[in-house]
């Protein structure tokens, strides 16, 4: 079944379909960190270890997309270089998506991510956390205690 639901998925992001555009837009109106009561793509959820119990969290975080900008050198010298275009970042959308969310629940500690969407100003990943002190997860992630 988790097949089928990450076929139509794959569908949906190819054909751009309006419920994904829709939601997108009120994700852009809202917060940047929003805890989601399930995973939008519960098939990738479920593969990168969510289940569905206490002490699992599920949180959308939104990043901005596109190059670094760095402050143009007060000093004089020629354009080519002024090293202040094509700044890269030495880390993924994706790993400051979960450094975000560890921030914002210290108390939790980071199982996995995955893409969700991404427009042309921002993108969407949602973060799998684990609350590693409640009973019911503490047995089950006993590996991840460091």
């Amino acid at each position: 079944m988790y097949n089928y639901v990450n076929e139509t998925w794959q569908r949906m992001w190819k054909e751009k379909a309006k419920g994904i555009k829709e939601r997108a837009i009120s994700w852009r109106k809202g917060p940047t960190i929003v805890r989601v009561e399930r995973p939008s793509r519960i098939d990738k959820a479920r593969r990168l270890g969510y289940k569905a119990k206490q002490g699992v969290v599920v949180v959308r975080v939104r990043v901005g997309r596109g190059g670094m900008r760095k402050s143009r050198p007060k000093a004089g010298r020629r354009p080519k270089h002024l090293g202040t275009v094509k700044i890269k970042a030495n880390v993924s959308a994706r790993e400051v998506a979960e450094r975000r969310a560890s921030e914002k629940y210290p108390n939790l500690k980071v199982l996995n991510s995955y893409f969700v969407y991404k427009d042309g100003k921002y993108a969407w990943y949602e973060v799998i956390l684990l609350d590693l002190s409640h009973p019911v997860i503490a047995g089950e992630f006993r590996h991840l205690r460091t």
